[in-house]
């Protein structure tokens, strides 16, 4: 089968987390005897053209929408969509698989696949395709509970508010009927985003849940122990990491910092993610607190410092306070033998078993989440017990090649449909 990949950042140039999952899976593809091209843009005029990474052919096409319009632009980039056509008439593919269109490439693209015969997959990462950035109007900062159920509903009175002059009012519209007549199947990464894009007039969505191929993130030991000794790593620390932010829930992990430290003086917060503006101010209100010499800043790390990362610690942390769709994060920790503390908040659920693999908690109630990680922390057997418990969870619910092999039925179901 032919496929088009359709992305808007993808590695090795972009190494987000949906960028991570649409590189794996095109990977994955190819390795399984189908004929794979990716398209993807850059803001970089450096980057246009065509490479080879990994065996995969990866057409980078270079815009620079301003942000202001970006609303609109998202919908229809004329001088991308060109191009993105003239690439797919020269392929002829059986399918298009796209992931995020919603920064250059443009919703515009997946109605010109299917005017030229593609049948057209769409995999939903995040809520961008109904709101304009991280979704948070569901969660009430006060209920320290940890609910099951939402309410996704996007007001677009509330989207005006936020938005002011990015607004666009046409936006979601448009985006609903390009999914309604030109994508034969969109596809959620958890079970809480396919509520959410239902909750937002978003239907004809199936889940298929990221997954990891598992042996990638074996390290050996000599490389874990060089990492510990070049970053000053005890045997208590927290792994937290990302693009880090406030709705990431940098401040708050800071506050269960200092809580655990009392109890723990040796715990330590192992932060990787970019050095910034934020990592400054995450540092600084660390030491307003006291704890600011418990906390390792590595940087952005990939590849085996990004293993060793993991297997240096004791416990991964993902205190987002947003809607967090299915947490890459949640997934490495699994693999890596770690037990994972991660929000309530989106789709973490689905892959964390609470009390098994780790805890499910509202990170707004501090204290909670504290004396969980805390709990791991002091037990060491029940912390080994966990982890191994998410590394038999992954292996058999969250693998690379069950979620190759779910996309090749969507491919092939789509295909016979409209054959």
């Amino acid at each position: 089968m032919k496929i088009a990949i359709l992305h808007d950042n993808f590695p090795p140039r972009s190494i987000g987390g949906a960028d991570i999952i649409a590189f794996n899976v095109a990977r994955a593809l190819q390795k399984r005897g189908h004929e794979i091209i990716v398209i993807t843009a850059s803001r970089n005029a450096d980057d246009e053209g065509v490479i080879e990474y990994e065996g995969l052919r990866i057409h980078t096409i270079v815009t620079s929408p301003s942000a202001r319009f970006r609303a609109w632009v998202s919908l229809w980039n004329p001088r991308v969509v060109r191009q993105v056509r003239a690439l797919l008439a020269e392929f002829k593919p059986d399918v298009v698989h796209a992931h995020n269109v919603h920064a250059y490439l443009s919703y515009r693209a997946l109605s010109v696949a299917k005017k030229l015969d593609a049948h057209v997959v769409l995999t939903c990462h995040d809520v961008l395709s109904f709101n304009y950035t991280k979704l948070t109007d569901f969660i009430n900062p006060s209920d320290l509970s940890i609910p099951k159920t939402f309410n996704y509903r996007v007001s677009p009175w509330r989207q005006l508010k936020k938005n002011r002059f990015r607004y666009n009012p046409f936006r979601n519209l448009f985006i609903r009927r390009v999914l309604r007549n030109s994508v034969n199947q969109v596809v959620a990464v958890s079970d809480a985003l396919k509520q959410a894009l239902n909750d937002n007039g978003i239907g004809n969505v199936r889940v298929i849940h990221n997954g990891i191929d598992v042996s990638e993130w074996e390290e050996e030991a000599a490389n874990v122990l060089e990492f510990k000794k070049k970053h000053d790593v005890g045997d208590a620390a927290i792994l937290y990491g990302g693009r880090l932010s406030d709705v990431k829930g940098g401040a708050k992990i800071i506050e269960a910092l200092a809580q655990i430290s009392r109890s723990v003086p040796s715990a330590q917060l192992l932060v990787v993610g970019q050095k910034d503006a934020y990592s400054e101010r995450m540092l600084e209100y660390a030491k307003t607190l006291g704890v600011g010499d418990n906390i390792i800043f590595t940087g952005w790390v990939s590849g085996r410092a990004l293993h060793c990362a993991y297997h240096v610690s004791s416990v991964v942390a993902v205190p987002s306070l947003c809607f967090d769709s299915l947490p890459t994060m949640i997934l490495e920790g699994m693999a890596c033998r770690k037990p994972v503390v991660s929000t309530c908040f989106g789709g973490s659920r689905e892959a964390v078993e609470d009390g098994t693999t780790g805890y499910i908690v509202n990170p707004y109630d501090v204290k909670m989440m504290a004396g969980k990680i805390e709990e791991l922390l002091r037990d060491k057997e029940k912390n080994n017990r966990f982890g191994n418990a998410g590394y038999e969870r992954v292996l058999r619910d969250f693998s690379l090649k069950k979620q190759t092999e779910e996309y090749e039925q969507v491919f092939s179901a789509v295909s016979r449909k409209n054959a």
